[in-house]
């Protein structure tokens, strides 16, 4: 029976997924072989020898310790694209709220009530204070064009926008989800000089982490309204508020606020809730039991972001699954081992990422223990099992 530990309220539909049989779940498992999370931090979480996977309902990874991870040989799944059409819809809502100030006019409304006075006699003389520009025929710029951009993209050209995109990643998938008639640049300065609207959906990384600051503002069409609901880390504060304040920027709406961000009026701030839906909940629970079921069960990667993504059909009567650094020699020196024992190979799949690289291999028969001791201790061999 596989031990899986559960942070946070992770949704009914993917607990569904692992059968009582074969798993025991919930918060207070211990020794456990898997974990289910959502936000919870666990970047100090002590992990025992047994812990193989842990799946992230959700996209961002920032609270997981991914080098570590992968250091003892633990594979990291996230959810793309399971939250996807809850993002893109509040991106909708976003650029709304940013061209007609929707929220300001209800807050305004509220206070006339709460003043006394008689609202339908000053509302349509109050109005005037909360024109603002329809989206039809203006451009929208979507910076990363994965599971959420190109959704995004997409929908802006049906409210009639011009878009452009930008990816330096783009991958075959994505593209083939994007609508022909997204304009996608090489440059993103190309697309600042454009853009009406901006919205990012890019991970937050070393390499991302202030990735809209001074430059990207001073490059940027004057009065530009900025969406950011990937993660607060990838604008500079500072810069944006400077921004806002000279007009360059007309409006920023996120769902990563700050006591400085909300001071600012210029500034529409929501509490995180981008996948705050219970579709979304469902479908990235779903989507991580799942991908850790296949990994316990089968050793398949799917998804991960610390590993490669292997996946190899059964064959044979044992699988061995051999995570190791991605160094030369390494798939030689395995099959060698094998057949040093006489252990016939029936398939073999090998994929690296990075340092890192995973091997799975079908064999015909069962080997002995002694064999998988032995691979245990090839040089740079970081974690075997034997599933049968």
């Amino acid at each position: 029976m596989y031990r899986i530990k559960t942070f946070n309220k992770i949704a009914p539909q993917g607990l569904e997924r692992l059968a009582p049989a074969r798993y025991q779940v919930g918060e207070d498992v211990v020794e456990e072989e898997g974990i289910l999370v959502r936000s919870a931090n666990l970047l100090e979480y002590p992990f025992p020898e047994s812990l193989l996977a842990i799946a992230r309902a959700g996209v961002g990874v920032n609270n997981i310790p991914l080098d570590r991870c992968s250091e003892n040989g633990v594979a990291v799944f996230s959810t793309p694209g399971a939250n996807a059409n809850a993002v893109k819809e509040l991106v909708l809502c976003a650029m709304l709220i940013s061209s007609r100030d929707i929220t300001g006019a209800v807050r305004w409304v509220k206070d006339q009530a709460a003043s006394g006075v008689e609202v339908e006699t000053v509302v349509e003389k109050g109005k005037a204070a909360f024109v603002g520009p329809e989206l039809y025929r203006k451009t929208l710029g979507v910076i990363g064009l994965g599971a959420i951009g190109s959704l995004a993209a997409n929908a802006a050209l049906g409210l009639g926008m011009d878009v452009y995109g930008f990816d330096p990643f783009l991958s075959v998938d994505a593209a083939l989800r994007l609508d022909r008639h997204v304009h996608v640049v090489q440059d993103v300065n190309e697309l600042y000089k454009k853009a009406d609207y901006i919205t990012a959906h890019i991970h937050f990384n070393e390499k991302t982490r202030r990735m809209i600051g001074p430059e990207a503002f001073a490059a940027m069409k004057p009065g530009v309204r900025l969406i950011n609901l990937a993660r607060g880390g990838i604008v500079d504060d500072g810069s944006l508020l400077s921004a806002l304040d000279a007009g360059r920027v007309t409006a920023y709406v996120t769902d990563f606020p700050t006591n400085q961000l909300v001071a600012n009026p210029h500034v529409v701030a929501m509490p995180h809730l981008g996948a705050s839906t219970p579709e979304s909940e469902q479908n990235c629970a779903v989507m991580a039991a799942e991908e850790l079921r296949d990994y316990l069960e089968n050793g398949n990667i799917k998804n991960s972001v610390n590993l490669p993504d292997v996946s190899l059909e059964r064959s044979g009567v044992q699988r061995l699954c051999v995570l190791h650094k991605n160094i030369p020699a390494m798939l030689a020196n395995i099959t060698a081992l094998l057949s040093r024992d006489g252990v016939n190979v029936e398939n073999l799949s090998n994929k690296s990422k990075g340092d890192y690289a995973y091997t799975l291999v079908d064999l015909g028969d069962k080997v002995e223990p002694a064999v998988l001791e032995d691979l245990k201790h090839l040089a740079n061999v970081i974690r075997v099992r034997a599933i049968d």
